[in-house]
């Protein structure tokens, strides 16, 4: 017999040794409103089909926890995937990116004809009638070689390449029915645990729509991103142009020795953007009605401050005057910081800068007066005047970065013409193989722990712990504007997580096994452990990336 302890009710039962968690669920009265898809076992996701052989702590997942909704999205993965195969046999399946709260799909059918409605509609069909039998996804822990060969005879060369560079001895896969496909994480028990999504025609190819996390009783509602899902498309036709789709691709180059030629090639794609739009500003300077002030935001670790930096050196190089300000030396003093309902403070609430003040003086700034700025002292939290003054000349352009530049409600008063917008955000275009994608927010979250480990500001274990509510204010206080920006800028670098893993791996494995953090930490180390580690020694001084890993 083994003692399971679950968290859900603080209660402790034996077992029979190899019971599975699913069994298990039925003898704890776990109480919550939606339907458990996952749990974690000792602080480790698992499937509910997972046995247990020891005595474990068991917390049971519904998907309003982001470890619950990936287990829920990869199965539908499958599922897509699946009815895919059965209604266009010979067809090709790419699950590419998140875009408009759900996640774009393309399907290339056999004959290469376009994706109708109609084709669509046979697709939805399919996917709820394998939804309705309620069939069993089957997990095989096989040698590596042996997936190899399994899936080369299927014709995925994508994850054929994961695997021969991925250096595991063993690999396990899933089937549903006779389909097999390859997943870097858990699955739902069957597929009658998929019942709530939705299937949109959407550009070229569709929108997997999936559960709200607010309620998972209904799908996320959609919202159109042209400008987003450009700036995802142009990172995804870089890719194909060289070669680098996938993970493996990617892994391939490396060991081929392509590393250095991959870093130049991924800094001369960031800097020819932001030459370019060094060079829009520049037109907008000198047109009638001349752009005076340059708005710039981005989520956490998006690279703000090195973007800023290197378009004012080519903002120099145009002939303009670039001057900046921050958003955040107009914080108002810490005792008048907005705060939760728990009495902690919400720095990432628009009210946390004095905007009132701060458009006054930009509106100052552009009739020409001199204005005495102020600078915010983090230590002290009071925000200090200490002589510094500033006052726009000929040729002088504002350039002003925060998390909040992009809120209208900041430069209501400033006319349209006199603004431009630019948003930085990390949308990495690699997928991980042809039906994983990689999570956008994966790339920041490991760019800010290495750095915040790296400066003394925080441990692994703080970061992550925080990591969730960082997100969450970007989706109240930054993402709401993205569309809003005259330009976007792509912050992806090409090789950044095979650098990244150099720096992240010990950081990661720091955390703590009996800390809640552990199951993020575990999940990110699984994650970079696909990557060929590449060096940083030809990363740039002035390299975006360099703001994460030092140097």
């Amino acid at each position: 017999m083994v003692q399971v302890y679950c968290k859900n009710t603080k209660e402790t039962k034996r077992f029979p040794e190899g019971t599975s968690l699913v069994q298990m669920l039925s003898e704890f009265d776990c109480k919550t409103p939606y339907p458990i898809v996952s749990a974690k076992v000792n602080n480790v996701s698992q499937g509910l089909k997972f046995k247990v052989y020891q005595n474990k702590d068991i917390e049971f997942i519904d998907v309003r926890e982001p470890s619950g909704m990936r287990v829920y999205c990869r199965s539908l993965y499958f599922l897509v995937y699946k009815a895919a195969s059965d209604v266009f046999p010979g067809s090709k399946l790419y699950t590419e990116h998140p875009i408009s709260h759900g996640y774009f799909c393309h399907l290339r059918k056999a004959d290469d004809s376009e994706l109708t409605t109609e084709d669509l509609k046979l697709l939805e069909e399919r996917m709820r009638l394998l939804v309705e039998k309620d069939m069993p996804f089957h997990r095989y822990d096989v040698q590596t070689d042996r997936a190899i060969k399994e899936f080369r005879k299927a014709g995925f060369e994508d994850k054929v390449r994961l695997l021969e560079t991925s250096g595991e001895a063993y690999t396990d896969y899933y089937t549903l029915g006779e389909t097999a496909d390859y997943f870097y994480g858990k699955l739902v028990p069957s597929t009658g645990y998929l019942k709530v999504w939705g299937i949109l025609p959407y550009h070229d190819g569709f929108l997997l729509q999936v559960p709200s996390r607010e309620d998972p009783s209904k799908v996320c509602p959609f919202e159109d991103q042209p400008k987003t899902f450009e700036m995802f498309k142009e990172a995804l036709r870089w890719n194909i142009i060289m070669g680098l789709s996938t993970v493996g691709d990617v892994n391939e180059a490396f060991l081929n020795g392509r590393a250095s030629e991959l870093i130049q090639i991924a800094e001369a794609l960031q800097e020819k953007k932001i030459v370019q739009i060094a060079e829009e500003i520049d037109r907008r300077c000198r047109c009638e009605n001349p752009l005076k002030v340059v708005l710039i935001t981005g989520p956490s670790s998006s690279g703000k401050t090195t973007f800023c930096k290197r378009l004012s050196i080519q903002l120099k190089a145009c002939g303009l005057k670039p001057m900046s300000m921050s958003t955040d030396d107009y914080f108002v003093n810490r005792v008048d910081t907005p705060k939760f309902p728990d009495g902690s403070y919400d720095f990432d609430n628009f009210d946390t800068v004095d905007h009132a003040l701060m458009e006054n003086d930009i509106m100052k700034l552009i009739a020409g007066e001199q204005v005495s700025v102020p600078e915010y002292n983090f230590v002290t939290g009071l925000r200090e005047y200490n002589g510094k003054t500033i006052q726009l000349g000929p040729g002088t352009i504002l350039l002003i970065e925060g998390i909040h530049a992009l809120n209208p409600a900041l430069t209501a008063d400033i006319p349209d013409s006199a603004k431009f917008k630019i948003f930085i955000n990390t949308l990495t275009g690699t997928l991980l193989d042809d039906h994983n994608m990689i999570p956008t927010s994966d790339n920041r979250l490991l760019r800010r722990i290495v750095r915040d480990y790296n400066k003394g500001a925080f441990s692994a274990r703080e970061s992550i712990s925080n990591w969730q509510n960082v997100l969450d204010a970007e989706q109240k206080w930054i993402y709401p504007f993205q569309e809003t920006a005259d330009v976007m800028f792509n912050s992806a670098y090409l090789i950044e997580f095979a650098v990244l893993k150099n720096h992240a791996e010990p950081i990661l494995r720091s955390v703590p096994q009996n800390s809640a953090e552990y199951a993020e930490a575990h999940r990110l180390l699984k994650f970079i452990h696909y990557f060929t580690p590449v060096p940083d020694k030809e990363i740039p001084a002035t390299s975006l990336l360099r703001e994460f890993i030092g140097g």
